[in-house]
Formats: C-alpha cells, structure tokens, sequence
C-alpha cells in the first residue's frame, strides 16, 4: 500500500505588530498553482495588551473560516506548526520607551584594552542616557591565539557588583570579554556571569548576558548587540511566554511554536526568550519574503505582477514604523555588508537591508502654531480605543487618512473626525506623509531610477497612490498580511562559527567536517533532509596567529511537514516553561522622568561644506574625521585593517576638547623632526582588542632610547611633527591621533610613506630613496599589556620587519610601534604627498553620491578624484560584479588568497547574469572612464590575488573556468587588468564604502578601481622592485602603469584662509 501523505501539513503564521495582529493558514502544497497561493484563511485584528488574546483571536476566527470553507479539514489534526513574528521587540527601541527598555551594566573583562571607546560611544546620546546605567573596565579577556591577556579577579568584580547595586534601577548586566566568542576553555564571561549573578541576587533579580551568546568576533558591535539584547530581555520574556499560553489554549497539542529571526529562518521559542534580538528585523523580514511569495511567477504586463529581473521597493507600513527594503529579483531581501544599523546602534548581525522610521497608522498627529508633526510615539494596539475614528481621544494617521479620502468608509465611523483637521492642515497631513515615505526609499535606492514599490502591511491605507521615485504602487491581494505569510513559510537553518587549528588537518579536511554538523543541525533543528543545502561558507585565516583559521558555515532548509508533530512541546514541558518564566512578571525598569525624544544632531550639508584652514593649518573636525576614515579604508587597498574604531577613538579626543592639525609637507621646516607611528599586527584582533596606550607607551619608550644611546645629535630631539607611516586602513589616522593635543600635541604631515597600505615596513618610500639604511631603527614596540620591546640597532630594514615580526604573535599579534624621526629635509623628499587629502577627497565623493543618491555612480566619482576621466589618466573604473569565490590561506603571518569576481550590472541590484553573456552592466563604468570602447562585465570573470592588500586584477580567460586549481595556468601578461604598485581597492557597490580582505564574501556586489601609484614608487627600479609584482612572488608578471600618476590636490591649498 502507498503511503499517506501526513495529514498534517498546514502552517499557520502570526504576526503580532505593535498595532495589528495578522494571522495566515497557509497549505504549502497549494502554493505554487492555486489561484489562492495555498492561503486557506487570513485575519487581521488588533494587537491586544496581552499579546495571547490577540493571537487567540486571530487563529480562533481563521478556524472559522477554515471550518466554513473546509468542512474536511480539522485544525487539530491538520496544523504542522504556529511560527510567529513580532516587532514588539524592535518597535520598543525605535520609541525610546523607557516602559519597555531596562537600564543596563556593563563589565568589560578587557585588562587595559579600550579604555579610551567606553560602551555605547557611537551611540545616539538619547539612546546611551537611556539604557546604559554603568560600565567598568576590569582584568580578563583572551589572545587571539587563545592565551590570557589576564585572568578574571573576582574581588574585582565583585566590587563593581557593588557599584551596580548603589546606582539602583539596573536590571541587566553585560559582560563582554576581549575574543570571548573562541574562549572555551578559560570560560571567563561564564565565570564572571555567575560571580554577578551571585553578588547581585536571587533568579530574577538580575539578568546576565554574555556577550558570546549574542553575538560573534567584533568587540564594539558584539557589545551593542549584548547590551540591546539585556536592556529588552524581560519584555521579550513576558511577551513570548504570552505568545505559548494562546497558542497551547487553542488545543493544538503537540504542534510546535516558533518565532522569525532576522534572516526569515525559525528560532524556537525558548531560545527566541533568550535572544530576542535576533527577532529585531523579523518583522520587515517576514514581510519582504511574504511579498515576494504574493508577486511570485505572475505573468509580464500584469497590474500586480512582478516583472522579471525587476528589483522592487517593499514599503511595509505597520501601526508604528515604515520600513523599507529592496527586494531583489530572485525574491529575496537585499542584504546588508559585514555590519547592520538600528535605531543609530552598529552591530555585526547579518540582516536584511532595511531602513526604518517612525510613522504608522497609530502615529500620533500633533498640531501647533508651527504647524501639524507626525510621530514617532504611537497608540500602538490602542488605536481600536484611543483613535478618534473608534471614539477616542488621539489623533492618528488613520484618522487624518479618513478625513482626506472620504472613499475610505471601511474604518471606523468617519463622522467623528470630521472636524479634527482643517482643509489647510489636512493638505500638510498628506504632504508629510507622502514627504516621509518618499524619503526612506530615495534613502533605499543606490540609483535614482524609479522602481516599483510594493505597500505591504495593515497600515498601507495611509500611503498615497502614487510616489515619487517609485515607477508604479503596487498593493497584491492579501498584502494587508504579507508578513504573516512571511513567517509562515520560513525556512530552518544553523549557523557554526569557529575556530580550528590546521596543524593537524588541512582546511579543506575541517570545512568538510564543519559543514556536515551544520547540516545536522539544521536537520535537527526541524528542516527536512532532503531539502538541507549549505549556502554560507566563510574560511578565515587569522593573520600572524600560526595555524589558525575562523569557518564560518550555514545551512539551510525547508521545514518537515512530516515529522512537525514529533518535535513539539509536549503539555508537561510547557508548563515547566510556563512556570519557569511566570515568576518574573515585573514590569521592567523605568526611568523617572519625561520620555526623551530622539537626538535630532544638527546634520552637515556635505554638498557644501568646507573644512576650517586658517593661516595653512587645517584644523580637523569631525566631519574631516569621517570623510578621511572613508578614504583611509579604500586607500588600504583591501589591507589595512578597517579605520572604524581608530576613527572612534579619534572622534573621542576632538569631542573631549581636543584639537588636531594638519599641515602640508612644502610648510615642514628642513630642521624639523617628522616622528611616525603605527599598529601593525592582524585586522582580526584589531576588531577585537581594542586600543588602549600602546602606541603613546612605544613613543615614550623609544625617546628614552635615543636620548640615552643615540650618537646621531639630529635624532635626540623629540619629533615636532608626526606622519602616518601608511594612509591605508587604520594606520592612516594614527598621525593625527599621536599629534591630537592631548597626545603629543604636534602637528601632522599631510603624507604618508607609502600612499596606499603594504603589508611590510620595507615596503615605503623612504627605502626606495635608500639614502640610508637601516632607515627603521632605533624603533620601540609594546603589546599595551606591559610588554615593551626596543631595538636599537638592526642590520637591515628587512631585518627589523622579521625580527618585529617574530615578536607579534607573542605580543598579542597587535602592537603599538614608534619609529625614529627624519629630518623635515628628508620627509619633503620622501614623502608620498598630500595623501590625507586625497583620504579626505574619497570619503566626501562618497559621502556626495549618498546625499545626492548617486551610489550608481560612485566609483566614476571616487576616479575622478584621483586624476581620471580622460584617456591614460591615473585612475579608472576595472570591473563590476558579484564576488562568487574566495579562496585564502596563511603564510608567514600573511593572508594570501584570491578573490573571483563574475561580471553583471551591479547598479540594478541584479544578482544573476545570463550564459550568453549578454547585458548591460556597468555602461559608464566599462569604459574605464578613459574614453576607450565600452565593454559590458557580464559574462566576464576576473581575479584578485591578495597578500593582507590587493596585488593584482587579472582576467580569467573562458578557457579556465572548467579547470581546477591544480592545473591553473599561470596568469598571462596581457590578462593583467592592474597590478602593483598601482593600487586595486574594493569597494561595495550598494554602499561606496571599501570592502576589506577579509570581508570578502560570496555574493557581495562590488566595483572594483585602479588608481596610479605615486611616482615616488614607479619613478625608479627600486621602487617597482620593492613594491611591484616581484615583491609578491607574481615574477611571471611585470609592470605595466595603469595610467598617468596625478599628484593629490591639497585640501590646505585650496581651502587656506590667511589671515
């Protein structure tokens, strides 16, 4: 006899927003051909005090109406499971709601590390005064090979216990230790959790969360995820607990409740109480793939049909917030880079890209003598009682909708607002409202082409019909529910992310390994076998740590229908949780006082600001510092390390009073003593251990060391002026930071000694000019941890870099290195000049194309910055694609890798390119902006070899796209797009910020640029040696100049106001 398919094979999906509860009963199996999409029944009903009666409600009347049109069905025999999504979570942070937000502590287990960027610094301020209540730095955290910076002092936390407990009010602590997330065996957040646990009370009292749980490598961002996670744990506890109690009174016994995390996959419920934060973009999320199941496969030229190979707008306007996304053409949500934002916060999630505000159909309408405002607070689920249109006493958005569409008869009784709003201020209502829409998705969009937009959610009746930027406005049948269809067909999946020692097996052997117990957690976790695939696969070796790479793997799958009823709550084990959770119903902490409103910082107009140079000193301010720290990252050519927490650091020092100059090379007297410093070590653990007063201690250090030993009278005096030894990457910003006032308080050079980042300190021009040698030693190094080494003599510059080198990996792979001072006679000589311009001029094209929604053409505007434009200039647009592979391993302490990116038109968010080779893609950009013949990049495929920075751009030819790595030929000279020392910078082609190596990742859309080196490196065979292909093991290759080198423009030239 046949088998039987499972009878139970209906998913239901909720959605419980701050407003509206939306509720599907979805038959998977009716999906792809029903005229119905499989949707059996759907409900829309206000959100409710208690979220359980609201999604009792809900389902109780979808059985209803499944029982009316489906006599044969019974919902208990029937139902796979109940997955739920929420904004409640995410909507009480957008608000600022003191009601639902506890104060947080925050324990740092960071020894002396990042102590000048304390907790939440890049937070909005109204955001920080409102959750963060304390923060201690004390002894603890890891290597990144895994030995102790120190271990954990219990006296030490347990005095901070007692500073917590004085300070009153505080409901959560956050512990975050320095690479805790590869801490298994020294356990020191789990220590020092229940030291605090302890010290602080009884279960209940205190919630303690550990930064590792949250979220992976990535000090600052781990943080603020943690501490977002803490502050919103006993809502999240109080809400979820309601959400099992409705669907366990319902009498669907056995049937499994989950809840959508941020990537539209399922989180079981339990879990979901612990992490709620991994539900804060469940909600736009779930709606995203709900409108793309509603438009799926309908026909060209249908009025709500989805047009192929057409991105689209997803607008889902709920009760609270509007959040917009791109929905891709493949019916997925575009994603964003490495980090993610919300409400101002950075984290390292991986989340849908989506922007949000605060307007809702329970947005309250205020009006004043200036006018009428809209938002951010609403009535939320209180709209049924407290709008006008239902008898209340609020003024809403839905309210002021009636008013102004009197077709709109289908809400509330209209009479009551017929005088809320006179016809000048009903006009002023629809102008903000189309105004505030219209602006989230000209913010959404990387071009200014229109795109269609699809209005998704309960509150889409406040939209107008048509907006600007959007081509057409689409609203599919069942859009009001498109999110609970969203949660209703997510998908399972599991994530492993470690790190593994390659001594004894290949990468290759371990990734093996690792991507199976991906698989089986996913398949334990509730997807069906058979439907299991991996789709993430990262491998990352961690530069100067010998033997170790990070993997990071995900799999996924479809949820199994067959086996759903197997892997259920039983009645027992809910009650246990029940009663587990049921003894913390205390409301969460409150702040005494008004509710803050959000920080409204005065915005600069990029477009027409100019920087402060007075009398041929550039003063830096905070402006200057994002626009540099932009330029800093693409100068790095893919190395460097990210410029993201030197940039906070700095921005620290000018925010606490301090002033930080710039002046230009041509202003440097012969006599001065131009002093450099630097970090070297692995972008890995710079992330991570964050900066504390090595780089102050290694100055100090090596000036005591000259003033004792050195026979050279010009080199005892202390420098006068600092300059950066490379302005790629972080280290572009350490002039500044070591010459900031309240540091060495000396002005800094406008140059650098490399113009770009090299992996080695041979590698700079003052050893190409070879005047003297060794030209890097004296030079002091030290770890911030009490460990200083000075080396006072060396035979060569390749010795000190090998001998400096060799100290890493037992200094914590991360110093602070002082370097002797030149004479400014030599540094005019030497110097790659006015790159901290060039840095500057970067960011601001970037920062321009943003604020102007030019991102289509971003990478044009960044080469005609450096000098292109013309046919043979210095810079020009390479390729456009998607990076499909990544490939990398160490040697010596270097990543060495390749990258291969596929041609396709990135400017329309396409994420496939056609066999034939036919496209459009990147029309300007091909042309490499040098008037040569346009080419398309689809069907094309280039490489980038990489050693920490970017060596090359070569073609692939068609031929070798079937061979495997064995058997690759060896490049070919004509294949070479660029190469060193010409620089090769990655940028993201949906953001115009640079792209790291070791952010490569597959999928990632990108516009890859070549810029000209500076003659300093190519106007002799030194320099093309040492920095050229051979420098890099290409000896098969030679350099070929990409174009015609144009010095910098000087940002103190053209801005000086002397006086």
């Amino acid at each position: 006899m046949a088998s039987q398919p499972s009878p139970r094979r209906l998913r239901i999906g909720v959605d419980v927003g701050g407003t509206n509860t939306d509720g599907v009963i979805l038959d998977p199996s009716l999906a792809s051909f029903s005229p119905s999409r499989g949707i059996l029944a759907h409900i829309k009903t206000a959100t409710t005090p208690n979220p359980s009666d609201g999604i009792m409600t809900a389902i109780t009347s979808m059985f209803t109406q499944l029982e009316a049109t489906n006599a044969d069905i019974h919902p208990e025999d029937t139902i796979a499971s109940v997955t739920i999504g929420t904004t409640h979570f995410v909507n009480a942070v957008i608000e600022r709601d003191p009601s639902r937000l506890s104060r947080v502590a925050v324990l740092r287990l960071s020894g002396p590390f990042s102590k000048h960027v304390p907790p939440c610094v890049d937070w909005p301020e109204d955001m920080r005064s409102l959750i963060l209540g304390y923060h201690a730095r004390v002894k603890g955290g890891l290597e990144v090979d895994g030995s102790l910076i120190s271990d954990i002092d219990e006296s030490e936390i347990v005095e901070q216990c007692k500073e917590i407990r004085k300070r009153g009010g505080i409901k959560a602590v956050v512990i975050n230790s320095v690479f805790s997330p590869i801490d298994t065996v020294y356990r020191q957040e789990e220590r020092a959790a229940e030291i605090v646990r302890r010290e602080l009370g009884g279960q209940g009292e205190v919630d303690v969360v550990c930064s590792k749980e949250v979220a992976n490598l990535g000090f600052l961002e781990r943080e603020n995820a943690a501490v977002l996670n803490a502050s919103i744990l006993r809502f999240a506890r109080r809400t979820i607990r309601e959400f099992r109690q409705a669907v366990g009174r319902l009498g669907l016994k056995g049937v499994p409740v989950f809840i959508t995390q941020n990537d539209g996959t399922i989180l079981e419920g339990e879990k979901a109480a612990e992490l709620p934060i991994k539900t804060f973009s469940s909600g736009p999320t779930n709606s995203m793939r709900g409108a793309a199941f509603l438009v799926q496969g309908q026909k060209d030229g249908k009025k709500e049909g989805q047009v192929h190979g057409e991105a689209m707008m997803v607008v889902d306007i709920g009760g609270t917030t509007t959040d917009v996304g791109l929905l891709l053409p493949n019916g997925f949500p575009r994603q964003q880079a490495a980090y993610s934002e919300l409400a101002g916060v950075r984290m390292n999630f991986s989340c849908p890209d989506i922007k949000s505000i605060g307007l809702g159909g329970g947005s309250i309408v205020r009006k004043s003598k200036n006018g009428i405002t809209i938002g951010p607070d609403s009535v939320g689920y209180k709209i049924n009682k407290e709008a006008l249109l239902f008898g209340g006493s609020t003024l809403t958005t839905t309210d002021c909708t009636v008013l102004a569409n009197p077709d709109i008869t289908s809400i509330g009784d209209a009479s009551l607002v017929k005088d809320a709003l006179t016809e000048e201020e009903t006009q002023q209502f629809k102008t903000i409202v189309r105004s505030k829409i219209e602006k989230i998705i000209d913010n959404m969009k990387t071009s200014p082409e229109d795109l269609p937009a699809i209005l998704v959610g309960g509150g889409a009746v406040i939209a107008p019909d048509e907006l600007q930027g959007a081509s057409k406005v689409l609203k599919p049948r069942w859009s009001e529910v498109a999110n609970a269809i969203g949660a209703a067909i997510a998908r399972v999946s599991s994530v492993v992310d470690t790190i593994k020692s390659t001594e004894a097996k290949t990468e290759k052997q371990f990734l093996e390994e690792i991507k199976k117990d991906a698989i089986e957690r996913t398949i334990a976790a509730g997807a069906s076998p058979e439907s299991v695939e991996v789709v993430e696969v990262e491998m990352l070796p961690l530069q100067y740590v010998e033997n170790k790479t990070r993997f990071v793997v995900r799999a996924a799958g479809d949820f199994d229908f067959t086996r759903s009823y197997m892997s259920s709550d039983d009645d027992e084990n809910a009650s246990s949780e029940e009663e587990a959770v049921g003894e913390d119903l205390s409301e969460p902490q409150t702040i005494i006082g008004t509710k803050p409103k959000a920080a409204t910082p005065s915005e600069v107009n990029v477009l027409t600001y100019t920087p402060n140079v007075l009398n041929r000193i550039w003063h830096i301010s905070e402006t200057d510092l994002t626009f540099i720290s932009t330029g800093c990252y693409i100068l790095g050519t893919g190395g460097g390390g990210s410029p993201y927490a030197s940039m906070i650091l700095l921005r620290q020092l000018l925010r606490s009073g301090a002033s930080v100059r710039v002046v230009s090379p041509a202003d440097v007297p012969d006599s001065a003593a131009v002093g450099c410093g630097c970090g070297a070590g692995s972008p890995t653990v710079s992330i991570e251990k964050l900066q504390g007063d090595e780089m102050m201690q290694a100055q100090t250090e090596l000036y005591k060391a000259l003033s004792s030993s050195s026979s050279d009278q010009s080199q005892n005096n202390k420098a006068t002026h600092m300059i950066a030894l490379e302005i790629g990457g972080g280290n572009g910003l350490q002039g500044m930071t070591l010459g900031a006032s309240s540091n060495m308080d000396i002005p800094c050079v406008d140059g650098d000694w490399m113009g770009r980042a090299y992996p080695t300190k041979w590698q700079t021009t003052p050893v190409v000019f070879n005047e003297r040698s060794p030209i890097w030693s004296p030079i002091a190094v030290a770890d911030g941890n009490g460990n200083v080494l000075v080396m006072p003599k060396a035979a060569s510059d390749a010795a000190v870099e090998k001998i400096i080198r060799a100290a890493l990996s037992q200094m914590g792979s991360q110093v602070g290195a002082a370097d002797p001072p030149v004479t400014g006679a030599e540094m005019k000589r030497w110097v790659v000049e006015n790159t901290v311009s060039q840095a500057w001029r970067l960011g601001r094209a970037v920062a321009r194309a943003r604020a102007m929604n030019r991102l289509d053409e971003v990478a044009e505007t960044i080469v005609e910055e450096c000098g292109g434009g013309q046919k043979g200039a210095a810079a020009k647009v390479l390729f456009k694609g998607k990076i499909v592979g990544v490939r990398r391993t160490l040697r010596m302490g270097h990543v060495y890798g390749e990258c291969i990116i596929e041609g396709m038109d990135v400017t329309d968010d396409t994420t496939s390119t056609t066999n034939d080779g036919e496209g459009t893609g990147g029309q300007r950009g091909s042309q490499g902006v040098d008037g040569e013949e346009k080419v398309g990049f689809t069907g094309k495929r280039i490489k980038i070899p990489f050693k920490n920075e970017n060596i090359a751009a070569i073609r692939i030819p068609a031929e070798d796209g079937s061979k495997d790595d064995e058997n690759q030929e060896l490049e070919k000279q004509e294949d070479v797009l660029a190469i060193v020392p010409d620089l090769i910078s990655v940028i993201d082609a949906q953001s115009g910020e640079a792209v790291g190596t070791p952010e490569y990742r597959y999928g990632l859309l990108v516009i890859v640029i070549g810029i000209a080196a500076s003659d300093k490196w190519t106007g002799s065979q030194r320099g093309i040696d040492l920095g050229g292909p051979k420098a890099f093991g290409f000896d098969h290759l030679k350099y070929d100049p990409l174009g015609r080198f144009v010095k910098p423009v000087s940002v103190i030239d053209e801005f000086d106001r002397s006086i």
